[in-house]
């Protein structure tokens, strides 16, 4: 069976990005990119690349020259609106995620799928029963306002915990809506 993962960075205050979705704070802060619950492990683990429509320009934005990092990974673009694709690898897909569940699977194969982003996008797949963790990387900065870690009230079980330099880790088990 497929897992799901929502993996990201969030600051103390619970924000993945800024009121204007900077994510300059979180390109400040000292990582270890061969540390614990790096990248490249979570992409050697990875089938399917999901994101918002925020998350997919943001990335684009901050290209450059650079190609499209997820070339590896299927990637399916949550959005309502017309888009442009950068990568023969992504595909624009509306609706909900319960809608596109079989279609993700077979993507991902024997591989997970990686919740990028953003926090409404997360909440949606685990309101689906299609979110089975969560690893948050905590940056030792505050906001005070922004884009939230997650949008909806659930409850999490802690597995594990690391720290990456500034970064302290923790994944969860998804356990359900709160009741």
């Amino acid at each position: 069976m497929t897992s799901y993962i929502y993996y990201t960075a969030t600051t103390l205050d619970g924000f993945l990005a800024d009121p204007n979705d900077s994510l300059d704070w979180l390109l400040t802060q000292p990582i270890d990119d061969d540390g614990p619950f790096s990248i490249a492990d979570l992409m050697a683990t990875t089938g399917v690349v999901v994101m918002g429509r925020t998350t997919y320009d943001w990335v684009l934005d901050h290209l450059g020259d650079e190609p499209w990092p997820y070339a590896d990974q299927q990637t399916f673009v949550f959005t309502h609106r017309e888009l442009t694709s950068v990568h023969p690898t992504i595909t624009a897909i509306d609706g909900e995620p319960a809608e596109h569940r079989a279609r993700l699977d077979t993507a991902a194969g024997s591989r997970s799928v990686w919740v990028v982003g953003g926090g409404d996008l997360a909440a949606q797949f685990a309101s689906a029963g299609m979110l089975d963790e969560m690893v948050v990387s905590y940056a030792p900065v505050t906001l005070g306002a922004g884009r939230p870690l997650f949008t909806g009230p659930f409850d999490f079980e802690l597995l594990e915990t690391a720290r990456n330099k500034a970064f302290l880790i923790g994944r969860y088990r998804v356990v359900g809506p709160r009741q």
